[in-house]
């Protein structure tokens, strides 16, 4: 039963990996349905940072919850949370609307990650959790690789809102598998209960009224008698101030009391909210301010002109200011969102610089991989650029599983970092490649060894931290490593961005004569180098400092002690 409880999360992680990914194709056509042109690309930011606000401000939270109240249950409601997200996003009428909807189900998906590598934390020993890492891991980037195709698939269908729909559709079914598969494990298990058909009811009548309130039918628009609902009761007022929209604010209303007052609710909400205040809520909130500001400040910006948005200095002075709040939180709270002592070992706080390193390098991969080839090879065609990073994306998820097969036999730092240098070769030969290489079967190589590189260090990095942090801080733990990884991400991206412009800029200057084209090449170049000098330092450190993880058959406190 756990191993098919494992299965549905794995899936589950994979699902919303997808969705991650998805949104790049339908994202011209969302801009349409919110009134946004294509030249307005920079208005749609939030659509895209929103979703990542949602999934790294919240995941220490959520970890930290999870090692208080249970895996199982964490898993469900971010699994609602994400399909609770899908649908305000499905039926969005307004880019606010669309971007609360995309918080939503970054917060949902995010918390997946850390709240499944906690459960196979729970499940297996330190030496044996090898495979079970990879696995999760390797679905993970699986759905990256079947984002873009799932996407395609469907717009080639249907709509955009198509895919939220279906998000909403698979969402819901994994909340019920989840519950019935995961009844009675984790260390509150759920009693008997009878349905709560209040809440049901509440739910039921927000969901259609609040569906029908934001799409407004044209055939019951114009219906004489159906029309009627969507008429405001005052002068230009919002569709929230009609029938219709007011049935769904009461409906509402009295959901979230039952849910807060009822007995035994269908989502015990006041349970929600003591488990995130016991989990130390304020602390939380000062390092998700601080999380949000580096989000903010480089996720906004164009990489093309700067490296920070106009207001990028602003949100980094915040993202300081928070941290160091919540720096002296952590010396005055009782029991703080990181618990004292829980990053002690070398190997635990080690994982986090090397998670760092390792999405610093990732990004470049999979973003100039594709503008490489738009550059030179396939200059009109946007999908055959594609297909040339699902070379890379496929061979991800199948070093992903060999990482965690090899972590039965060798130690985490060792694996890691053999993956890491084999990335940094992968990146030193995309650094000579020319306007004709992708043309070439040998481009292949570089592609292919990167992504095994690349999935060779994900269980490593993940099995590190697990095994050097006590059992009550792994849902955490393991929040906290994919945070550093997505803070790499979007620091990783900027810097080496702009390290491919001043390398064109002073091309230019020394060759005045030079094509757009080979200015390209040169910047690509320029950043596959900086690439490959982080996967490097990731490898490099990767072997010192995890080198004392106890992913083998090695007690835990004894790897404490020797990493403190």
């Amino acid at each position: 039963m756990n191993r098919l409880l494992l299965g549905f999360c794995a899936f589950a992680v994979a699902f919303a990996a997808v969705d991650t990914y998805v949104v790049v194709l339908a994202l011209p056509d969302m801009m349409a349905a919110v009134g946004i042109s294509i030249e307005e690309l920079q208005r749609a930011a939030p659509i895209v940072s929103g979703f990542l606000l949602g999934y790294v401000a919240t995941l220490p939270l959520i970890g930290r919850v999870a090692d208080l109240r249970g895996q199982v249950p964490v898993l469900r409601m971010s699994l609602v949370l994400f399909s609770l997200g899908s649908a305000l996003t499905a039926v969005a009428p307004d880019l606010v609307t669309m971007v609360a909807g995309r918080f939503l189900q970054g917060v949902g998906g995010g918390g997946l990650v850390p709240a499944t590598m906690s459960l196979v934390a729970a499940m297996y020993p330190a030496h044996r959790r090898g495979i079970p890492l990879g696995l999760v891991s390797a679905v993970q980037e699986f759905g990256s690789v079947l984002g873009p195709l799932y996407g395609a698939v469907i717009l080639a269908f249907g709509s955009w809102r198509a895919i939220f729909a279906l998000n909403l559709a698979v969402g819901a079914l994994l909340v019920v598998a989840v519950r019935v598969v995961g009844r009675g494990t984790g260390p509150r298990p759920e009693r008997r209960r009878v349905p709560d058909l209040v809440g049901l009811a509440a739910l039921l009548v927000t969901l259609v009224a609040g569906t029908v309130t934001f799409v407004q039918p044209p055939s019951l628009k114009r219906d004489l008698t159906w029309g009627q609902l969507f008429i405001p009761y005052v002068d230009d007022g919002s569709r929230w101030v009609t029938p219709v929209g007011l049935v769904t604010i009461v409906a509402a209303a009295v959901l979230l009391t039952w849910c807060w007052w009822g007995p035994d609710p269908l989502i015990d909400l006041r349970g929600w909210v003591r488990s995130a205040v016991e989990a130390d809520l304020v602390g939380a909130l000062l390092l998700g301010a601080a999380l949000a500001g580096v989000v903010l400040a480089f996720a906004t910006a164009d990489p093309e002109v700067a490296v920070f948005s106009p207001q990028g200095p602003w949100f980094l002075l915040a993202s300081v200011a928070a941290a160091a709040a919540f720096v002296v939180h952590l010396r005055r709270a009782e029991r703080p969102v990181v618990p004292r002592g829980a990053l002690r070992a070398t190997p635990a706080w080690g994982s986090l610089i090397v998670s760092f390193l390792v999405g610093w390098a990732l990004i470049a991969a999979l973003v100039d991989i594709p503008l490489f080839a738009r550059t030179t090879v396939y200059p009109d065609s946007q999908l055959s650029a594609a297909l040339v990073l699902l070379r890379f994306l496929v061979a991800l998820p199948f070093g992903a599983l060999l990482g965690g097969w090899l972590l039965h036999r060798l130690p985490a730092g060792a694996v890691a970092c053999g993956g890491m240098l084999a990335a940094a070769a992968a990146f030193a030969w995309m650094a000579r490649w020319d306007m004709t290489s992708l043309e070439s079967l040998t481009a292949n190589v570089p592609l292919v060894l990167g992504g095994l590189g690349f999935g060779l260090a994900l269980a490593p990095v993940n099995a590190a931290m697990l095994a050097s942090t006590t059992d009550d801080s792994h849902g955490l733990a393991s929040a906290l490593v994919v945070v550093a990884r997505m803070v790499g991400m979007l620091v990783g991206i900027s810097a080496l961005t702009t390290i491919g412009l001043r390398r064109l800029y002073e091309a230019r200057a020394e060759q005045p004569d030079l094509g757009l084209s080979e200015l390209g090449v040169l910047q690509e170049q320029a950043v596959f180098a900086g690439a490959a000098l982080a996967a490097t330092a990731a490898g490099l450190l990767a072997v010192v400092l995890l080198r004392s993880a106890p992913t083998r058959d090695v007690p835990v406190a004894e790897a404490l002690r020797a990493g403190g």
